[in-house]
């Protein structure tokens, strides 16, 4: 379970206090927006950066529940020097607020940041591999594979599996502004699915990253092949290949989730910033 849904559990169960960051100055650990919630017996779900800071706050949440069920909201400014065994040098503000069941949806939509669209083509080995690694990270994924065989029995939160033969026939429906990933089982559907991409591309723009798992011969031959398929330069320089941040060895299924994850993340930071 992601933080959301271990706290819509706790939530069933009892009242929690909500520690948000309202605000910082110089150096912090984690910055506004960021949460944790403690249970009166003291455990927590979320963070706000860890540390003698997260001790703190905890302390001053476990005190405020002992209190009984608050109507009002209180804050507190913590320095993050010497009295708190830190040596950041900065200052965050808290809030502590009591979250129950009754108001968790209109917090969450609060709090939860913005999830950014993954187009994500291929349910094998990596496919599997990096959802596992997206799930508690700002991404709603489209997980599309034309064998309906491959994927979880289980639903998992912000994932949607389709099931499309043939497979490219699901570019058109993507969401805009669709991070693309391409790892199917063929390197036929591969090029079929990158195609569709860079036509929709072509004639909508709205599809800032395209991603084509693959080394650097595969990619040499899929250069040749989209340019016989009428694609120019320019257009075929769009697509990623091979995807993943640089500087991550391995070749394992885990690995290459955690080098792809990590460049989703450049990218929507990216976005983000040209907002």
């Amino acid at each position: 379970m992601n933080d959301w849904e271990r706290l819509r559990a706790a939530l069933a169960q009892a009242a929690v206090c909500l520690v948000e960051v309202v605000g910082t100055r110089g150096s912090a650990p984690r910055g506004v927006g960021a949460w944790m919630a403690v249970q009166a017996d003291g455990s927590l779900i979320g963070t706000i950066g860890g540390g003698h800071l997260e001790w703190e706050a905890m302390r001053l949440a476990c005190e405020w529940l002992q209190q009984g069920p608050q109507p009002q909201a209180c804050t507190h400014r913590l320095a993050l020097g010497p009295s708190l065994g830190q040596c950041c040098g900065g200052v965050v503000d808290i809030r502590l607020g009591l979250l129950t069941a009754d108001n968790a949806d209109t917090v969450q939509q609060r709090l939860q940041p913005p999830c950014t669209p993954v187009a994500l083509f291929g349910a094998g080995h990596v496919g599997h591999a990096l959802v596992r690694v997206l799930q508690p990270l700002p991404f709603a994924v489209q997980w599309v594979d034309s064998r309906e065989d491959m994927f979880p029995a289980a639903a998992l939160p912000q994932v949607q599996y389709e099931h499309s033969d043939p497979v490219h026939d699901a570019v058109r429906d993507l969401l805009p502004q669709s991070l693309v990933l391409v790892m199917s089982f063929s390197h036929a559907e591969d090029l079929d699915i990158v195609c569709a991409c860079l036509r929709r591309q072509r004639e909508q723009g709205d599809l800032p990253f395209v991603g084509l798992i693959g080394s650097a011969t595969k990619w040499a031959v899929f250069q040749k092949r989209l340019t016989e398929r009428g694609f120019a330069p320019e257009e075929i320089a769009h697509i990623t290949c091979p995807i993943g941040i640089s500087g991550v060895p391995g070749k394992e299924p885990e690995v290459i989730a955690i080098a792809v994850a990590a460049q989703l993340l450049q990218e929507r930071a990216r976005q983000l910033s040209s907002v």
